[in-house]
């Protein structure tokens, strides 16, 4: 059932997602040491359609994956693809703080599209300030230098192409057919062609084995398992129960989360600069959400 506004079981789930997003990066950077981030990505995809399909069939759901779905569900796990390829390159090349801020700008640009494309999701001049706010935060990450050396200028590129990504997915989400098949059954498509997409571009980013260890198999199978199957699904039924652009706020939690992650982990600089373009993202993104 679509709801108008955020209830607690919606206000709880979000934060929760918001989080284990925020793991979710930092697990992305440790793996990458093992594997290649292409290769990693593209494992993952192909692991995940086995614990997706494992759920579509235990919760009756799999009649909701049919042929006729399959022009957005080509489109939509073209997307995904690019998205994560990107985003995992990204963690490989730049610190998780910088990665993160820029990559969850996603709202902004599903706020672009969703004001020419979407019903009721039209830009007012409240909104467009707010636009503009996040476009400022999301420019001053990729300008600003990070005093730990972690910055990486193609890095941060390829977070943005990332955010693009998530915004075109979560976009065919609501507006392609896949929207009356629901959340499983769209992540059943993006794990089903990203898989093949992610693993044959794989060589061409360089050896696919690097330094592995035993732990980086394991948390493949949580990415697989728990991010993917678990807070994917989760991510999008919240998409699907929830307005667009309020669900899409919520995510500038996970740079805030990541940061401090960031900070604790990896040992990543809290840079002013990236303090305040994350607080500038931030603001833009609840304007934008005001009504």
């Amino acid at each position: 059932m679509r709801k108008e506004r955020l209830d607690r079981v919606g206000l709880a789930a979000l934060i929760a997602v918001t989080f284990l997003l925020a793991v979710n990066q930092i697990v992305v950077k440790e793996v990458n040491r093992g594997l290649q981030p292409v290769f990693f990505a593209g494992l993952r995809s192909a692991l995940a359609i086995v614990f997706v399909y494992a759920w579509l069939k235990y919760r009756g759901l799999w009649d909701r994956i049919k042929i006729a779905d399959l022009g957005p569900g080509l489109a939509i796990g073209a997307v995904f693809a690019a998205e994560f390829l990107c985003l995992f390159i990204a963690l490989d090349l730049t610190a998780v703080s910088r990665a993160s801020v820029i990559f969850y700008s996603m709202p902004l640009w599903l706020a672009v599209a969703a004001h020419f494309w979407l019903p009721n999701e039209r830009i007012t001049p409240k909104r467009g300030f707010g636009l503009g706010l996040a476009f400022i935060g999301t420019a001053w990450a990729i300008l600003s230098k990070s005093p730990s050396g972690h910055a990486s200028i193609a890095g941060d590129m390829f977070a943005l192409v990332g955010a693009w990504g998530w915004a075109g997915t979560a976009f065919l989400a609501r507006k392609t057919r896949l929207r009356e098949a629901g959340p499983e059954a769209q992540l059943f498509w993006m794990v089903l062609i990203s898989a093949p997409i992610l693993l044959a571009a794989a060589p061409f980013f360089g050896p696919l084995i690097r330094n592995i260890e035993p732990i980086h198999w394991f948390w493949l199978v949580f990415q697989a398992g728990v991010i993917v199957a678990g807070v994917f699904i989760t991510w999008l039924w919240l998409l699907s129960v929830y307005p667009t652009s309020t669900v899409a706020s919520f995510s500038f939690l996970t740079p805030l989360f990541a940061i401090i992650l960031g900070y604790l982990i990896f040992d990543e600089a809290l840079s002013f600069g990236l303090i305040m373009a994350a607080g500038f993202v931030a603001a833009g993104i609840a304007l934008i959400n005001r009504r």
